[in-house]
């Protein structure tokens, strides 16, 4: 089929990684121009937000929204890598002595904006080289902390109970976080761990949320894949023009949208909080997205779609 435009936001398996999900939706579209706003580790699942075509050039946009997870979380013993996947890091130590009340505490201090250092197990650069391949090596380097925003951390009780305990002295439990972009999910995991003097690491993630668009609006890969081999895939796909961007808008004359097909600023008071808007056709389609220069009096244009 002929390159498309827009957004797909695919619920993503377990056991992938992002790039997996991106290479296999190109296979299915049957095109090259495809990129994703935010990495989800193999082990997790959830929304994963595909740039389509000309969209791509919208990435930026969406890579540093907000994000919501639900994260199982296992108290016992840490690991190298901060969840499930890697070895033991630290000696068991029976979690039976950990009231939910303690847990609960740590997890309120957790909000808030503060400081994160992210796992040696990340795909975060050092020197070129990425963090999990010199982990791999056996190589832990000083890594830069970053600053992440932890908006909330709500316990949430299945069958009634927050804090699960088993025989083997472990226990487990369930918190939905919504966050700042960049924050390891995996690195509070581990925290918490530390915090209650019993180690922990990460069981399962699920994102439900990027910005604006939820888990409800996702479809599954192996269903995407289905439904693009029948020819339907539009069906799934937000065009340029539905695009959730929060931006004001600015609607064009006839001269100015030659102008901004052309690259040229144009002369209009815009106000708003932010460096840009989007500008518009008379049929309301989005044809660029422009920068607010001259105090407020000019819009170059940045990114032209059309």
């Amino acid at each position: 089929m002929a390159d498309v435009d827009g957004l797909l936001i695919i619920d993503k398996p377990e056991g992938l990684t992002s790039h997996d999900v991106v290479a296999r939706v190109r296979r299915a579209l049957g095109m090259r121009r495809i990129g994703h706003t935010g990495t989800l580790d193999p082990l997790a699942t959830g929304v994963l937000v595909l740039c389509l075509g000309r969209a791509t050039r919208l990435q930026r946009f969406f890579i540093g929204s907000d994000k919501e997870y639900i994260a199982r979380i296992r108290l016992g013993f840490a690991t190298d890598t901060y969840d499930r996947t890697g070895k033991p890091a630290s000696p068991m130590a029976a979690s039976n002595e950990v009231m939910e009340e303690q847990v609960k505490a740590v997890l309120q201090q957790l909000q808030g904006t503060r400081r994160q250092i992210p796992p040696m197990y990340s795909a975060k650069k050092r020197a070129g080289v990425r963090l999990y391949k010199l982990a791999r090596r056996g190589q832990d380097v000083p890594r830069k902390a970053v600053l992440v925003t932890i908006h909330t951390i709500e316990p949430l009780l299945e069958g009634g109970v927050f804090l699960h305990r088993h025989p083997d002295g472990t226990a487990d439990f369930s918190v939905r976080i919504r966050c700042s972009a960049g924050t390891y999910i995996r690195s509070l995991a581990h925290e918490i761990g530390e915090q209650l003097g019993c180690g922990g690491h990460l069981l399962a993630l699920r994102r439900t949320a990027v910005g604006s668009f939820r888990l409800e609006q996702a479809i599954g890969l192996e269903a995407f894949e289905q439904l693009a081999a029948a020819g339907r895939a539009n069906e799934r796909i937000i065009p340029l023009d539905e695009i959730p961007l929060d931006l004001p808008a600015v609607i064009l004359s006839a001269s100015e949208v030659e102008d901004v097909r052309h690259g040229r600023s144009i002369e209009r008071r815009v106000t708003a909080s932010g460096l840009y808007c989007r500008l518009l056709d008379a049929e309301g389609r989005l044809l660029a997205i422009g920068e607010i220069v001259a105090q407020g009096a000019a819009v170059q244009p940045r990114i032209v779609l059309y």
